[in-house]
């Protein structure tokens, strides 16, 4: 899933033109539409970088680093006058692609056999070492051939099916001795479309380690037998001839359905009893909250507005000073509860990159569910990220005016300089001092320097902007109106006991929505960290439709037990309660690395928890706007609703 290489400006409008009609392929969206060839045509196989995978021994992986595979040290053979870069979109590249040419030669139905890469190359002892730490690690080569990944077979333990896993083995371990594959079988599905039109629908490569290979020149090889592998000496110089042979397979599979047997699904069974559990709890805060709604907050506001008619009769006159009684619960705040909190313009700035950061997740989350994101369109999940957070820079920057102008704040040069700037700053600076770490390891997942000179220039020429006019618009805008005056005098408030207590209450509120979304957590950290494909966005979207009615509801039911406790810091509870759920985020993604993760280097863990850390740092903004903003509809509709003097 990481991605690397050079683009260009029209990668950058990819995503606009997804809806664009093509006259050749009227049925296929932009970069995904088939390629068909006719028999002996060249099918060009590009190769990308290097990846560690799950280990067959203890199931876990043991690196976050990928490897370019020109890189010096693997030896691997070279097209004739330098491998090629393959332009790619701005998403491939921060995820870490390096597609290039390859000298591997395939021409459609024809088979081929015993056929040499290149010349005999030569491993010296600091080259092997580092080889053979790459097999220990258990890495994986990634080839495409017409955008499909080059996979091997895997067969399905619970469900006893065969699919297709992208990526295929360096090497292996026998007898605790690493042995290098320098060989390939690669097994090509085709399609017939129609009279000599083929189509690629599948590939797997099946690698072995032959030691006594010899290359013959112009492309002819003699390949060893495989009863002797190939193991590379950290001792002394290792002559090595990498071959290939080709077979091509007559498919049924068709080209709209060809990406089926790489997207499997372990044990949909677990998706499903998370998606009920989740919507279990759903129903049962949305019943909680609507009995407070219907019931006792209906009988709260019967209530204070009867006895502020008792109130008036007798002012005239015409009661029993008895029948007047004082205020209780959540009224008695009534003239506080619109108060500005502390530090607005922080607040302020924070809620309106959660709003920036909300309408970014569910527009991706909705275009991927459509199907406009495959992954045969490599890095357009990334790309469109990082366009719909740019243009939704105009949503952030006037969420952030309007809430500031309801807090009465006066900064408003800083509002306007700090909602663009400040979060995502402090996050570009994160991602620049891990990428550091990265090129200090000479991983192909550094992002080049250019490329940060494209996101900051986008940036600051789009997203700036944009959120500088969504500010002025606020600004300018009316201020939200409060429903009831707030005193000159601030009210003394009890002190909190048990549950309702910052720490408590935080720990008790945010467990509910991370509850909601573990499971499909899971497997994104296995996206990401195992370099496997995620197409599951039709649970995806609902699990993030669920977190947000949980922390809604829950945030809403804390804040109405706070206002009857006679604490009216709601405002900075609310957010800070519901983003109490990225604790839980990052504590999975602790409990992630102890039971699927074994790094050898110190470095990659400080990337693994910087990344984690990164991204719970943005999941507390996210889920604490959400609090705040339920809290805040719930808040005025309640106080709009009571008569007060």
């Amino acid at each position: 899933m990481r991605t690397h290489g050079f683009t260009s400006a029209g990668a950058f409008l990819s995503a606009f033109l997804l809806f664009a009609p093509d006259l050749s392929s009227a049925f296929y969206l932009p970069g995904v539409a088939p390629t068909s060839y006719r028999a002996g045509d060249k099918v060009p196989l590009q190769v990308n970088h290097l990846t560690p995978s799950q280990s067959a021994r203890d199931a876990q992986v043991r690196s976050v680093f990928s490897f370019d595979y020109y890189h010096q040290a693997f030896h691997f053979c070279k097209p004739d006058g330098g491998p090629k870069y393959i332009s790619e979109s701005l998403g491939s590249i921060l995820f870490g692609d390096r597609i290039q040419t390859s000298p591997f030669e395939l021409h459609m139905a024809r088979n081929e056999t015993c056929k040499a890469a290149c010349g005999e190359q030569v491993f010296e002892t600091r080259d092997a070492k580092f080889v053979n730490r790459r097999i220990w690690q258990d890495y994986d080569i990634n080839w495409l051939i017409d955008g499909l990944p080059a996979g091997q077979l895997q067969l399905d333990p619970n469900s006893n099916t065969q699919f297709y896993s992208p990526g295929f083995a360096l090497g292996r371990v026998d007898d605790e001795q690493p042995i290098l594959h320098n060989h390939y079988d690669i097994l090509i599905d085709y399609h017939e479309a129609g009279r000599d039109q083929y189509r690629v629908v599948g590939i797997l490569v099946v690698p072995s380690s032959l030691r006594d290979s010899r290359s013959l020149g112009e492309g002819k090889a003699e390949c060893g037998d495989q009863s002797a592998p190939l193991i590379l000496s950290e001792k002394e110089e290792t002559k090595v001839t990498y071959t290939y042979s080709v077979y091509w397979r007559p498919s049924a599979t068709s080209f709209a359905t060809r990406w089926d047997k790489y997207l499997h699904v372990y044990d949909p069974k677990i998706h499903w009893f998370s998606l009920i559990n989740s919507a279990v709890i759903v129903v049962f805060l949305i019943g909680m909250v609507s009995t407070i709604l219907l019931r006792s907050l209906r009988k709260d506001i019967a209530r204070y507005n009867r006895l502020d008619q008792l109130g008036l009769d007798d002012f005239g006159g015409g009661g029993d000073e008895d029948s007047v009684q004082e205020d209780s619960g959540w009224k008695l705040v009534h003239g506080d509860v619109f108060r500005p909190p502390k530090n607005p313009l922080l607040l302020s700035v924070l809620l309106g990159n959660g709003a920036q950061l909300f309408m970014m997740t569910g527009f991706t989350i909705a275009f991927a569910l459509l199907g406009f994101l495959s992954p045969s369109n490599r890095g357009s999940l990334g790309t469109v990220m990082i366009l719909l957070y740019t243009l939704f820079g105009f949503i952030g920057g006037h969420v952030s005016a309007r809430v500031y102008k309801a807090f009465h704040g006066d900064a408003w040069k800083q509002n306007f300089a700090y909602t663009p700037i400040a979060i995502p700053g402090l996050v570009f600076a994160v991602f620049f001092l891990l990428n550091l770490f990265v090129w200090a390891r000479g991983s192909s997942g550094a992002v080049p320097f250019t490329t940060m000179l494209v996101v900051v220039a986008i940036w600051f020429l789009i997203s700036v902007p944009l959120s500088v006019a969504g500010s002025w618009l606020g600004f300018r805008a009316a201020a939200p109106t409060a429903p009831v005056r707030t005193n000159q005098i601030p009210r003394q408030i009890p002190p909190a006991r048990g549950y309702l207590r910052p720490l408590p209450s935080m720990l008790l509120v945010g467990v509910l929505p991370f509850g909601a979304i573990f499971v499909e957590l899971y497997f994104v950290l296995n996206s990401i960290w195992f370099s496997r494909v995620y197409y599951m966005f039709g649970f995806l979207f609902l699990c993030y439709g669920l977190m947000i009615c949980t922390a809604a509801c829950v945030t809403v039911l804390i804040v109405y037990f706070l206002l009857c406790a006679e604490n009216y810091h709601w405002q900075w509870r609310s957010f800070c309660t519901a983003g109490a759920s990225a604790a839980y985020v990052f504590a999975y993604c602790l409990l992630y690395w102890v039971r699927a993760l074994r790094f050898g280097s110190w470095t990659a863990g400080v990337l693994y928890l910087g990344y984690s850390a990164l991204i719970s740092g943005l999941f507390f903004v996210l889920s604490g706007t959400i609090g705040f903003f339920a809290s805040w509809l719930f808040v005025t509709k309640i106080y709009s609703s009571i008569k007060i003097d």
